[in-house]
Formats: C-alpha cells, structure tokens, sequence
C-alpha cells in the first residue's frame, strides 16, 4: 500500500514560497491542477493532506479535497482543524481551512478528535481495512505542542489495529522534539535519516513525519523534489 502525506498549502504554492505566513491569503490560481498532475502518476492508495482549503475564495469557494479526489477518483473525507467551540470557526477564511484523507478504497470509519490546548486542535483518525490513521498539524508552541503529544499518546494507546501517525508536527528540532513520544508508544518514523521537508525551496527543517507501529513494514520511502508547496511531500510504500 502507498501513503502520500502532504501539506499543500492550500494551493497557494507562488506567494507562500516569497511571504511564508502571508501566502496562505493568495488564490490558488493554477497550483492546485499541478498538483493534482504531480500525484496521479504516484498512484497512492491512501493520501493525507495538511492545510486543504474547504471553499473559501481562494480556492474559487470549491473544497480541494473533493477537487482532488474526483480527479483521482478516490473517497475524500474533511474536517476543519479548529474546534467547534474555537472562536476561528467564526472567522471567514480560518473556518474554512483543515485537514483531509483521500483513500481509493472505501473508507471503513472515521473520526475526529479536538487537542485541549492549541490553534490547530484536530486529530483526524481513520480506518481503512487492516490499518488505522492518525493525521495531525501541530501548534506552532513547542509548550502547546508537548501537551498535544501528550494527548496523541493517549488516543493512539487505545487502537488495537497496525496504526500510523503522520502530519505536520511543526517539531523545530526534528524527532529529537518527539523523542519522548516515540519510546512511549513505540512508533518508529520511516524517515531514518531525518531529512528535512521545510521549506521546499531549501530544506533546512524536519517538521513532517510518517511514523508507524511494529506491525508496519515499510518496504520503501522518499520525498519527491518538488515545490508545489512550501513542504516537501513524503511517500511510503508499507504491507502488513
């Protein structure tokens, strides 16, 4: 099975390499049919997008996961990554951003967990067939960021099925920021080198990681070099 995990930036790929925080207000324009042509030809199984705009205008008020998925023909399900009760679910343009799985087979369930502490809050929990999926964007706090972790270990502790846990962590320094989470719940990350996925331009920053129960066998993994966004994709071939 192939995994892809991508923050896309909401399409935006031109004015969020010039202004990082400020691109994510630009129109995707064309970027996101470029990306769409940059995954078909990878042909995963199973995809997990950060940073997918719903419909607001920058994405011409049509939700990019279903644009995606219906070019793919694949399953979509999306989610906002701010809690109901978070005053940025009242916000114009923040209500409509979030995370998304796409899946070619159906998806099996799927459920969506709130963080305590934090800006972006979802934890986005799905099933597919034999396996289970965790996808998350961490706070930009490393503070805030400790206590999500904290969270995601005790979700993660309950699943009795082979699971993986991927997104952005925002970890500024790398798996050494995550370290205490991976002896706790025995995750490995596919990455053994720790090669950096931020920004795209660059690479200086390890901020995105795929990580996996024993139960996971990783059979192949790299990161494609290309600047559709201000990430670096990451895509594992895996069996069980």
């Amino acid at each position: 099975m192939r995994f892809l995990l991508y923050n896309i930036c909401y399409g935006t790929r031109g004015n969020q390499l010039k202004f990082p925080l400020v691109g994510m207000l630009g129109r995707t324009q064309n970027h996101l049919d470029e990306i769409i042509e940059f995954i078909k030809p990878l042909d995963p199984d199973v995809i997990g997008l950060v940073e997918v705009d719903e419909g607001s205008y920058r994405s011409h008020r049509k939700n990019q996961a279903e644009v995606i998925a219906k070019e793919l023909g694949h399953f979509h399900s999306y989610s906002s990554k701010y809690g109901k009760a978070s005053m940025w679910q009242h916000l114009p343009l923040y209500k409509q951003q979030g995370n998304a799985f796409l899946a070619k087979n159906t998806i099996c369930g799927e459920k969506f967990h709130f963080f305590e502490k934090g800006m972006k809050r979802l934890v986005f929990e799905l099933e597919l067939g034999d396996v289970t999926i965790f996808l998350v964007h961490l706070s930009l706090s490393y503070k805030e960021r400790q206590e999500q972790l904290g969270h995601l270990y005790t979700l993660v502790n309950k699943t009795n099925r082979p699971y993986i846990v991927a997104g952005d962590f925002n970890a500024r320094m790398g798996e050494k920021e995550i370290k205490l989470f991976l002896a706790a719940t025995g995750l490995a990350n596919v990455d053994k080198e720790g090669q950096p996925s931020y920004p795209s331009s660059n690479p200086r920053k390890h901020l995105d990681f795929i990580l996996h129960s024993p139960e996971v066998k990783i059979t192949h993994f790299w990161m494609p070099q290309t600047r559709l966004s201000d990430h670096l994709p990451l895509v594992c071939d895996f069996e069980l």
